[in-house]
C-alpha cells in the first residue's frame, strides 16, 4: 500500500520518503494564520490536488473546563449545536450539506470540541455560514424542548457505551482512580446522569455564553481555496460576532499517586481484562514523544514485546493495547490486555509487569528503538491522508503548542528518542506505586477476587 497515495501534494513536496525524515529535514505544513478583531483565530492551508475543502472548528472548552455536579455540559452542546440556530432550521444543518455532498461531525474530549465540515469547494460558504450562525445566534434558536430531546439522547448514548457495554465501565473507572474527586479529569467526557438531569435551561445557556464565543476558538479551513477570497469569506461570516467575555483561566490542579490502586469490576462478559494507568507529564511536554515511542515498543503491532509475549509465545491474550493519552493538565499512559478463556487476568499482569521491568533495568537495542521511530513516523505522515486529518492536526498542534505547524518538530521529537530515555522514562513513571490497576471479571467471579490482588 503506498501510504502517501491521497497525502496532499503540499507535505509530499517536502516530505519524501518516510526512511529518510530527520529532525532537520524541516517539513512543513505551509499556512497563513491571522486572528480577527473579535479574537477568532484563523489558519488556512492550500491544496488543489482536489476540488474539496475540510473546515474544521475547535472550541477550546472540554470536559475539563466543567465543575463537579455540572458535568457533560460539552458532549451536550456537541449535540446541540446540530440541532438549528436562528438561521437554519432544526435538521437543516445535515440536509443542507448532504444536498451538495457534503459531510460533517464533531467530537469532545476533556480540553476541546471540534466540528467540521467536508465538501466540494464551490460550497465553502455554506460551511462557514453554517458555522457562523451556530457559534453567534444559536441561542435564539435554544429551547427547553431542545434540551430534554438531547440530554435523553447522550444519557443513552452513555449506556449504550458505558454503562451496557462489555468492559465499558473500565474508562469512567480509570478517570475517577486516577485523579481526585473535583479534578477536572476525574469525570467522563459525556459527564454523569445525575447532573445531566439536574441541568437547567439557564445552566446550560450560561455555559455556552462562557466558552463559545470567537475569542475561544480556532478555525481551520484546508482544501483547494483561495487565500485572499477565503479571507474575505471568513471575514464576511465571523468578524460581526461579538467576543465574548474574558473566558476564566483553568485554575493547575494537581494529581499524583502514592500508593498503587486497585479495583475489581463484575461485568457480564466471559473474559478477564486487566487495565493498568499512570500519570505522566502535560501535553506536548518533555517526554511526550518517549511515551509515544514507548506505547509502540510496547504494544504497536505483532514485532511488539507485550504482543509478542502474551499473544504468540504464551498464548495467554486476545489483545493487547498501550498508548499515552495526551490532555492539557497532565497526561497518562495506559495498558490493557484481554485474557483468553481460561486465563485469568492476574496471569497476564504478571507478564505485563515482567516486560516493563525488563525495560526499566535493560534499554532496548538502536535497532529496535530505530524500527518503532520509523513506525511510529510513518503512521503519522499516513494519519495525514485527507484534508480533513490535516485541518485536524493544525488545530491540534496549535491548541497544544501555538503553533500549526509543529509537525516537523514532533517527527524530530520522535526521531531523538534515545533507547536509554525509555528505560529513564519507565522507570521514573511507570511505577508500582504510581499507578491504577483496574480487573474486569465475569460476575460470578468478583467475590472471589476482590480482597486483594488478583
Amino acid at each position: 500500500m503506498n501510504l502517501f497515495k491521497w497525502m496532499p501534494a503540499a507535505i509530499l513536496v517536502v516530505c519524501g520518503m518516510v526512511g529518510t525524515l530527520t529532525a532537520d529535514d524541516g517539513l512543513k505544513m505551509p499556512h497563513v494564520r491571522y486572528q480577527l478583531d473579535n479574537g477568532l483565530n484563523v489558519i488556512l492551508y492550500q491544496d488543489d490536488s482536489i476540488p474539496m475543502v475540510a473546515v474544521n472548528m475547535w472550541y477550546h472548552v472540554g470536559s475539563g473546563h466543567e465543575k463537579l455536579g455540572r458535568t457533560g455540559f460539552a458532549h451536550l452542546f456537541e449535540h446541540i449545536l446540530f440541532e438549528g440556530s436562528k438561521n437554519v432550521p432544526e435538521g437543516n444543518f445535515d440536509i443542507w450539506l448532504e444536498e451538495i455532498g457534503g459531510n460533517n461531525n464533531g467530537s469532545t474530549t476533556t480540553d476541546r470540541t471540534n466540528y467540521y465540515e467536508i465538501l466540494p469547494k464551490h460550497a465553502l460558504e455554506l460551511a462557514l455560514f453554517l458555522e457562523s450562525d451556530r457559534m453567534g445566534f444559536l441561542l435564539e434558536a435554544m429551547s427547553q424542548a431542545k434540551l430534554d430531546g438531547q440530554r435523553d439522547v447522550v444519557k443513552n448514548e452513555r449506556r449504550q457505551r458505558y454503562e451496557n457495554t462489555p468492559y465499558g465501565m473500565v474508562f469512567p473507572t480509570m478517570m475517577e482512580m486516577l485523579y481526585p474527586k473535583g479534578h477536572p479529569y476525574s469525570w467522563p467526557t459525556i459527564g454523569y446522569m445525575e447532573d445531566l438531569d439536574a441541568a437547567s435551561l439557564d445552566d446550560v445557556k450560561a455555559f455556552f455564553q462562557t466558552y463559545y464565543g470567537p475569542n475561544n476558538a480556532s478555525l481551520v479551513i484546508a482544501g483547494d481555496i483561495e487565500i485572499d477570497a477565503t479571507k474575505a469569506l471568513v471575514a464576511k461570516w465571523f468578524a460581526d460576532i461579538p467576543r465574548g467575555n474574558p473566558v476564566p483561566p483553568l485554575g493547575s490542579v494537581g494529581a499524583r499517586i502514592d500508593a498503587e490502586k486497585r479495583r475489581v469490576l463484575e461485568d457480564d462478559v466471559q473474559l478477564e481484562r486487566v487495565t493498568m494507568a499512570w500519570h505522566t507529564p502535560p501535553a506536548f511536554g518533555p517526554g511526550e514523544a518517549t511515551f509515544e515511542i514507548m506505547s509502540a515498543l510496547l504494544a504497536g503491532g505483532k514485532n511488539s514485546r507485550l504482543y509478542k509475549r502474551l499473544v504468540y509465545d504464551l498464548q495467554i491474550a486476545q489483545q493487547v493495547s498501550a498508548f499515552h493519552w495526551t490532555k492539557l493538565q497532565g497526561c497518562d499512559f495506559v495498558i490493557s490486555a484481554t485474557a483468553r478463556a481460561g486465563v485469568s487476568a492476574a496471569e497476564l499482569e504478571k507478564v505485563i509487569d515482567e516486560e516493563l521491568e525488563k525495560l526499566k533495568k535493560e534499554a532496548p537495542s538502536a535497532a529496535e528503538v530505530q524500527r518503532v521511530v520509523n513506525v511510529s513516523r510513518a503512521e503519522t505522515l499516513a494519519g495525514l491522508q485527507d484534508l480533513e486529518s490535516i485541518a485536524d492536526a493544525l488545530n491540534r498542534f496549535f491548541f497544544y503548542t501555538g503553533n500549526p505547524d509543529y509537525l516537523g518538530e514532533w517527527l524530530g521529537a520522535l526521531s531523538h528518542v534515545e533507547p536509554e530515555d525509555l528505560s529513564a522514562m519507565a522507570q521514573t513513571y511507570l511505577r508500582k506505586d504510581g499507578r491504577i490497576v483496574i480487573t474486569v471479571v465475569p460476575r460470578e467471579k468478583k467475590a472471589a477476587t476482590e480482597g486483594g490482588k488478583p
